[in-house]
């Protein structure tokens, strides 16, 4: 009896001490997971006002220190050090550089923390975590290299500049509008830039902008004269006939207007405004350099019917009831009469219904510049072909908003509608634009 009572005591006794060293490998080992950090951005251009957000979690053990360095070079700085109260699973703290602790330059932020389990036999579970920035709070130099740009209202310009750094972002600025400017394989910036229609000769002043990868801008100003034009005004008299014609094929764009004028001032203002929007954005889909070559074609033997700029007024049954602008040449020759692209460049658009331009193909040339033709019957290009100038695009027509057979032919400039007879007029052509990009660079 003794001897058994001998033999479970140590039994026992081992069996409480297997507990307690499971217990005590549970306690150290049920957090394994170290906490988590997340820092915004984590890398990139950084400025004196550029925040870099910190945020650390812990949801099982809580956390119990950090530590955030920076360092450049040889020198580190230490932001933050801090012992955290017990219960603390959230850390968050938004980090500003200061001018005292940094130089122009690229740098580090390391991010420490642990948390405050048992794992590491009461170390607890560490982590770091990196971001690589770069301090950058000069703007960059804008230096114009062309020193005449003559603009008429509704025209172009083009304007040469340098810069000393690759900007994310450069052009010229006229209050709302924006022209960018495209690195040209020598170095220099090529700017082409407009005074649209709708523009004050007295409040016009466009600006040269670059914006870098760090947000700094600079804004420069240039030499430029301007001179105001006067456009004609015109009647349009809309028939029923025209509007029986015509409006059915705009039904499914405005569903439930019943009222061919009501059908017609939907189309004639809103679907204009819509096409308009679409051309700023088929504007950045450009060729970086120009693409035609000489002045641009017209199309042959045909007549105006209607120029660039002319103010519209509307009338049905000798009633006003809209106003816009014609913001291209509608020319007219024999029916279905052949196309000829005015100039060398690339299609970017050829589309069966472009809204109130109707069958339409868009070429670009290069920096913005693009021609449009509209209205047309027949489309003999695709997207994506490169043509020559000459080269047959299709057939006049009278799809969309034409009320007889005519070519719409517009000429864009970063979106913006511009005066085609300018780019019909080689001297203009040679002075304004093809000499200065001839100009060799310093």
């Amino acid at each position: 009896m003794a001897r058994n009572k001998s033999r479970v005591v140590p039994f026992i006794i081992l069996i409480i001490t297997l507990g307690l060293l499971s217990g005590g490998a549970y306690l150290l080992y049920k957090d394994t997971d170290a906490p988590q950090i997340t820092i915004t951005p984590d890398n990139g251009f950084i400025t004196f006002t550029t925040p870099i957000a910190v945020n650390i979690n812990d949801a099982e053990s809580g956390l119990k220190a950090v530590k955030i360095v920076l360092t450049q070079g040889k020198k580190k700085t230490t932001l933050k050090e801090q012992t955290l109260p017990k219960g603390t699973f959230d850390y968050n703290q938004e980090i500003i550089i200061k001018k005292k602790q940094i130089k122009q330059g690229d740098f580090e932020i390391a991010v420490w923390a642990v948390d405050s389990s048992l794992a590491g036999f009461g170390s607890g579970n560490a982590i770091i975590a990196r971001g690589n920035y770069t301090l950058d709070t000069i703007a960059p130099k804008i230096t114009v290299q062309t020193s005449t740009h003559n603009l008429t209202q509704g025209g172009c310009a083009l304007i040469l500049y340098t810069l000393d750094e690759t900007p994310m972002k450069t052009g010229v600025k006229s209050g709302d509008d924006f022209f960018p400017g495209y690195k040209q394989p020598n170095g220099e910036y090529a700017c082409l830039f407009a005074m649209p229609f709708y523009s004050d000769v007295k409040t016009f002043n466009p600006v040269l902008v670059a914006e870098d990868a760090a947000k700094n801008k600079r804004t420069s100003t240039f030499w430029y004269h301007t001179n105001a034009k006067k456009y004609k005004h015109d009647n349009i008299n809309i028939s029923d006939r025209f509007l029986s014609t015509k409006m059915p094929q705009f039904e499914s764009s405005f569903p439930g207007v019943t009222n061919p004028v009501d059908l017609f001032l939907k189309v004639n203002r809103e679907l204009r405004v819509t096409n308009r929007a679409e051309l700023r954005k088929l504007g950045l889909d450009t060729s970086p350099t120009f693409l035609f070559e000489k002045k641009f074609l017209r199309l042959p033997n045909s007549a105006s019917r209607a120029s660039f700029g002319d103010r519209r007024t509307y009338l049905h049954n000798g009633k006003k009831i809209d106003n816009q602008t014609h913001l291209g040449i509608d020319l007219a020759s024999t029916r279905h009469a052949p196309i000829p692209a005015a100039n060398k460049g690339r299609i970017i658009l050829a589309a069966q219904d472009f809204g109130i331009y109707g069958n339409a193909v868009i070429i670009d040339h290069g920096l913005g510049l693009q021609t449009l033709y509209s209205h047309l019957s027949q489309i003999d290009v695709a997207v994506g072909d490169v043509v020559d100038s000459g080269q047959i695009i299709g057939k006049t027509g009278a799809t969309g908003m034409a009320g007889g057979d005519h070519l719409h032919y517009g000429v864009i400039c970063s979106g913006i509608p511009v005066n085609p007879y300018e780019w019909w007029d080689e001297t203009w052509i040679k002075n304004n634009i093809t000499s200065k990009m001839d100009q060799p660079s310093d």
